[in-house]
């Protein structure tokens, strides 16, 4: 009898490594697809071609070498999807820059957090939006803004920035309008482009994003233009993008989601990038994907249920769909088949990775039938090595669950300035430590089973939520639901249930407890059940279950057992 086989996985390759910056590509998309559409921003009026977003790139990186910015500089980004967003995504990398891609979300603590962190000299960022005024922020964190020349700010609490470059609105004291950038550079800072474009590695970091931080501070996972360009490219030949492709990318930009798997996987397929609008909405983005005919959509599980649950998706004629991805959060298996079936979306994936792998390091193929696309991550993605194992470190037998760690071109270079939490994670043979709890079966299809810190061990037990969740997405009136742990002074933990009923529904947590009797074992059915309208989340669609935990705990005092 064979001996069963180890939980290692390496992508076999159908087309090798990009060896190339994210400037080059963008020079070859253009040289292939010149008059093909590239990008498409209804609410903002554009519709360029891959020459016209390469000549305002170009305008724009030479606007950014005339204000003085050096190679290895920090720019950070602050902004949702818009045009702007875009051309800095581009212009930043031709101009030896290094993108510091800020979450829309952030308020004043955080911002100044992440700005100082990074030593960012400029940061692009929008007028405001909804609730947030960005400008208010910056003013509030930088008084000397105010009064301060463009271009030439000492701020106390931001020593190193120099520069705000101001996008759309009235335009604020002391900031750069972002359209008079592009005008700034001249021939020489045109000529000083092509040099930096000849002396430009892939190897250089070319994006720092930052972790959502669900404990401690965010770290600044520092990635390069092989990492991310390559991801991006992957990513789309998973799914057998071609120029005929339109993209709907109604996730975040900031994210990698949006900026990998959505622009670079387009600058290498010359599939064009659709926005439906600066933040989500379901509605806008099913217009969207009629009017602009899309053949691919992005999003994480709780846009994909918000599209179907819209009361007018009926009237939507959405047969130009073919493909897409969901990710970014556990993919409930009935919204998968809902996406399959009534969005025409026949050849959808689901992907799996985090930002410190640039992020896909799975994705299930538009080929794979539908039991292993709902109930996997798919396969691992080419060039790239993953491997399960025990609390020692060691490798465990397929079919066993254990840590994902994984090793490749898409692993980053670490985290910025913090080499202590960066070895913590990275160790010496080059494995990322991914903290997920995952099964790889005997034909290298891989089951994400958990997060280990949201491992509930009730009474010496472990118990895995997103066991639990799969089982009661099966209930016919829960829309959305969550399993965590919550501390208890017999068990340690209990297991607390937070369902979202669907609209017009009604349901009591006896109820919900019925339905697992007898269907789970008794240790699994969740002790708490609350009814709540949404839960708490990043932007990126990453529930934060420790917001849920401390939020019960506080509502019923529970603490738990004290142990010696």
């Amino acid at each position: 009898m064979s001996e069963p086989a180890d939980s290692y996985v390496c992508g076999v390759a159908d087309a090798p490594l990009l060896g190339e910056t994210i400037g080059h590509s963008l020079d070859k998309a253009v040289r292939r697809w010149a008059d093909r559409e590239a990008l498409v921003s209804p609410s903002h009026g554009v519709r360029w071609t891959w020459r016209e977003l390469a000549e305002r790139v170009d305008a724009l990186a030479a606007g950014f070498l005339a204000l003085g910015l050096e190679r290895g500089a920090r720019i950070g980004v602050w902004s949702l999807n818009r045009p702007e967003w875009t051309l800095t995504q581009f212009a930043a990398a031709k101009a030896g820059l290094i993108l510091v891609t800020i979450n829309p979300a952030y308020r004043l603590s955080e911002l100044e957090f992440a700005l100082a962190k990074v030593g960012c000299a400029a940061i692009v960022t929008a007028t405001a939006f909804k609730t947030s005024n960005y400008m208010e922020m910056l003013n509030t964190l930088m008084p000397e803004l105010a009064t301060a020349r463009p271009g030439e700010l000492h701020a106390a609490r931001l020593p190193q920035l120099r520069m705000v470059i101001q996008v759309g609105g009235p335009a604020c004291p002391g900031t750069i309008p972002f359209e008079q950038v592009a005008g700034m550079g001249g021939a020489r800072h045109r000529d000083a482009l092509a040099a930096l474009a000849k002396t430009l590695q892939f190897d250089d970091a070319v994006n720092i994003q930052f972790t959502s931080g669900t404990t401690g501070s965010p770290k600044g996972v520092t990635l390069t233009h092989h990492n991310i360009l390559n991801n991006g490219y992957f990513v789309g030949r998973a799914m057998r993008l071609t120029e005929a492709d339109r993209i709907c990318i109604p996730v975040p930009l900031y994210h990698c989601f949006g900026m990998v798997m959505g622009n670079l996987a387009s600058v290498t397929s010359g599939a064009a990038m659709v926005y439906p609008g600066e933040g989500f909405d379901p509605l806008v983005t099913l217009q969207t994907i009629e009017r602009e005919k899309c053949t691919t959509l992005y999003g994480v599980p709780t846009m994909f249920i918000a599209e179907l649950d819209h009361p007018d998706f009926a009237k939507f004629d959405l047969s130009s769909l073919r493909t897409g991805i969901m990710a970014g959060a556990p993919c409930p298996i009935e919204v998968m088949r809902r996406v399959n079936e009534e969005m025409n979306m026949r050849e959808v994936t689901i992907a799996y990775g985090m930002t410190e792998t640039s992020p896909v390091s799975f994705q299930s193929a538009t080929d794979d039938p539908l039991e292993r696309r709902v109930s996997t991550v798919g396969r691992i993605h080419p060039h790239v090595e993953v491997k399960v194992v025990d609390q020692k470190g060691r490798i465990v037998p397929r079919g066993e669950r254990g840590e994902l760690c994984t090793r490749g071109y898409s692993v980053m270079l670490g985290y910025w300035d913090e080499p202590e939490k960066t070895a913590d994670v990275l160790d010496a043979s080059g494995w990322m430590h991914t903290g997920d709890l995952a099964v790889i079966d005997n034909e290298g299809y891989c089951n994400i089973v958990g997060r280990i810190k949201d491992m509930v061990i009730r009474g010496g037990e472990n118990l895995y939520p997103r066991e639990i969740e799969e089982f009661l997405y099966r209930h016919p009136k829960i829309q959305d639901v969550q399993i965590f742990g919550v501390a208890d002074d017999r068990y340690g933990e209990e297991l607390c249930a937070w369902i979202r009923v669907r609209s017009g529904a009604t349901l009591t947590a006896d109820e919900v407890r019925a339905f697992c009797q007898g269907q789970i074992a008794h240790n699994k059915i969740p002790r708490y059940v609350e009814f709540v309208d949404e839960f708490p989340m990043t932007v990126t669609g990453k529930i934060q279950k420790f917001l849920m935990r401390d939020a019960v705990e506080a509502k019923l005092g529970l603490k738990a057992a004290k142990t010696a």
